[in-house]
């Protein structure tokens, strides 16, 4: 960035990656060379708070965060050469990864969102929303490149995307940088929570049906939740995530047998079609938008997995790791929604594991093989949103309480879990809810804005497509979740009355 300063007061700005910026060209030589040192700094800032490197040291030299070669001086910074991972993964393997990171709970939820919808409203509906959240991740990447190449940052998180775009859009946008990964962070938090929830939620329901049947009992539902509190504590209390891999893949195992014991039972004995509804009443769709999004939306993890591939470039394009990845995962969903209503019509529930017969050993086995797997999988998603949280919460603390400090923020936030999945036992509206208020956010609102704001400067293409484009994103995010949270919010307090 130092080249930016050598610039001669008679000459204009050298044509870096910060010519992408014509406004600088309309101010006079004395407003532009403050605005550039304004810019140096708040890039320095940014790149040490990214990469834990002290700001003094980040100011001195960039060394410490970029090996700076020839090609930057030039203006032809390559990011994907400059990652340095010490275990980069090929795109079979992070084919694989994306598939476990877009692959939960929300599959099982699908014929809900299609008894929401219409059989085939619900089919076209669930493909058209897949493309959608598809493009987006687009947007994400291609964003991340951009500001990668413009800020010389090898790569960028979710929250660092949202940062760094504010730091280089307009300098009305430049205070609103610490504001913009915050919002990330906690939407990312709160989404990750909440499908802890809906985790504890689903396996307690779905033991609950086995135990009630066996041992003919009834008891509430939260009664299970309880029980599931100590072992829930103690496998949260693993902080190295490679001790959890032993666990994904058990997990991994339980969930494909039990899926295809469901879709033994699915298929056996289908109706026809025209006995189902196509197309659902109004009010019922947007409890659709919620399951379907929270089913599909696994934004939280693409860049991480873009972020250590070996061959980040095959990630977006045609086919793409990302394309063939969400092209399964969406053809998947739809087709188990379309079936599974197909199957149970007005009778779906919450989990299409709870529609399966109460009297077959085969069936209950399904149950607890996929709420064990949920359990499981439970330590993986928790290990997100902790991670998030203490990173900025250890400096408070001192090297002899940072241990029983993290200790008690994980007990405690099992306990949070259990206690809000304890007061919102209903499976089907808590999912879409989740979905409504925390992915049409990252999934479709953050996207967009982070677009605008990272072109505002360099052009938003002809006829400002780019900008009308992002604008109808946003609204229709902004529907989806006011809509969407407000019908599953009337749900669950009629659930309660």
């Amino acid at each position: 960035m130092d080249r930016i300063h050598k610039s001669s007061s008679k000459t204009p700005l050298a044509p870096t990656e910060y010519s992408e910026f014509p406004i600088i060209t309309k101010y006079d030589q004395k407003r532009q060379s403050a605005r550039t040192e304004l810019r140096d700094t708040l890039y320095t800032k940014s790149k040490a708070e990214m990469n834990d490197v002290p700001a003094a040291t980040a100011a001195g030299s960039t060394l410490p965060l970029v090996q700076l070669r020839k090609d930057e001086e030039a203006g032809e910074y390559n990011p994907f050469e400059h990652r340095k991972v010490t275990h980069p993964t090929t795109d079979t393997e992070t084919l694989v990864h994306l598939l476990k990171g877009s692959l939960g709970s929300g599959i099982l939820a699908m014929p809900l969102a299609f008894l929401n919808a219409g059989l085939w409203f619900g089919l076209v509906a669930t493909l058209l929303i897949g493309i959608i959240c598809t493009y987006c991740v687009h947007i994400l990447v291609k964003c991340s490149h951009k500001l990668c190449r413009r800020t010389q940052i090898p790569s960028l998180g979710f929250a660092d995307i949202a940062e760094t775009a504010f730091l280089a859009g307009p300098d009305g946008l430049h205070k609103w940088s610490r504001f913009a990964r915050f919002i990330i962070n906690l939407f990312l938090v709160v989404d990750l929570i909440g499908c802890c929830c809906v985790y504890v939620v689903f396996v307690a329901t779905n033991i609950k049906q086995v135990v009630d049947h066996y041992y003919s009992v009834d008891l509430d539902v939260r009664v299970y939740m309880a029980f599931l509190l100590l072992p829930l504590i103690l496998i949260n209390l693993i902080r190295n995530l490679k001790y959890l891999t032993p666990f994904s893949m058990v997990a991994n195992v339980l969930i494909a047998a039990g899926m295809g014991i469901t879709m033994y039972y699915i298929l056996s004995d289908l109706p026809s079609v025209s006995e189902r509804h196509a197309i659902s009443d109004v009010k019922h769709m947007p409890m659709f938008f919620g399951t379907v999004i929270f089913a599909l939306e696994g934004i939280g993890v693409v860049m991480s997995l873009e972020n250590n591939m070996k061959n980040p470039n095959h990630f977006i394009g045609c086919p793409g790791v990302l394309n063939t990845g969400m092209a399964f995962v969406v053809g998947l969903y739809a087709t188990v929604g379309f079936l599974g209503y197909l199957k149970y019509g007005e009778d779906t529930k919450g989990s299409i594991t709870l529609n399966l017969p109460i009297d077959e050993m085969l069936a209950q086995s399904v149950k607890l093989m996929i709420a064990i797997a949920i359990f499981l999988t439970y330590s993986l998603q928790f290990y997100v949103p902790m991670e998030i949280l203490w990173k900025n919460l250890k400096g408070n603390f001192n090297d002899n309480h940072r241990n029983a400090a993290e200790y008690s923020l994980r007990v405690g936030l099992v306990i949070l879990t259990v206690g809000i999945a304890a007061a919102i036992p209903n499976l089907g509206p808590f999912i879409s809810l989740i979905g409504a208020v925390c992915l049409s956010t990252l999934g479709l609102i953050f996207p967009s804005v982070i677009e605008i704001v990272t072109y505002w400067e360099s052009g938003m293409g002809q006829y400002n497509w780019r900008l009308w484009k992002n604008i109808l994103l946003i609204v229709f995010g902004v529907i989806g979740f006011l809509t969407g949270t407000y019908v599953s919010v009337i749900e669950i307090i009629e659930a309660h009355i």
